[in-house]
């Protein structure tokens, strides 16, 4: 796992905070789409800004890149070795957006392009009401389309937070067991000098 894409169902099932553990746990670099594509005061960016962002960082050897934006999907799908998806229930989606709108009022989020204060309209209940079980759907039929063409990349889907957080918790142990493995090497090299 060096090429990371952390999908989401919707709004508010946790991509964010799951590729930031992901990457604290890995020591990879984390990029958020959102980032990339909102300019200060909620200004989209091109769709050839926004690709071409994108396209300096699949260039990286190591990355994790969190968004969904099916409009540039490809240009993620093409150099990721994983994926992970995260689904969770329509209800805790939309509880996490309110959440997240309280707690971030007035504030820009770390993972948002810089300017853009937190914000919560009728609009964008609707769209995660709207788009999220199309989004379940077409999800399922992407993995689909990537595995039936002889694809080697991992796909992940968690599927609750229980299993979203033992996830994280086995890869922190996967990570610790490395690292002490490669210090007990570095430590036996230098006692063979």
């Amino acid at each position: 796992m060096e090429r990371i894409m952390v999908l989401g169902v919707s709004a508010g099932v946790g991509k964010s905070t799951f590729a930031r553990k992901l990457g604290a746990a890995l020591h990879l670099n984390v990029y958020h789409l959102d980032a990339f594509y909102w300019k200060p005061n909620w200004i989209e960016a091109s769709l050839e800004e926004f690709s071409n962002a994108q396209q300096e960082i699949v260039n990286q050897r190591q990355w994790i890149i969190e968004g969904n934006y099916s409009s540039t999907l490809e240009i993620r799908a093409k150099h990721a070795d994983t994926i992970i998806y995260l689904e969770l229930p329509l209800y805790i989606c939309m509880f996490r957006v309110v959440k997240r709108w309280l707690r971030n009022i007035g504030k820009t989020r770390p993972d948002m392009g810089k300017g853009c204060k937190e914000k919560l309209d009728w609009d964008f209940i609707k769209f995660i009401y709207t788009t999220y079980y199309p989004r379940k759907k077409n999800m399922d039929k992407r993995f689909q389309s990537l595995q039936s063409v002889g694809s080697k990349k991992v796909i992940i889907t968690l599927k609750s937070k229980k299993a979203i957080a033992s996830f994280i918790d086995h890869i922190k142990r996967e990570n610790e067991i490395n690292w002490e493995g490669e210090m007990k090497c570095l430590k036996n090299q230098k006692k063979s000098k």
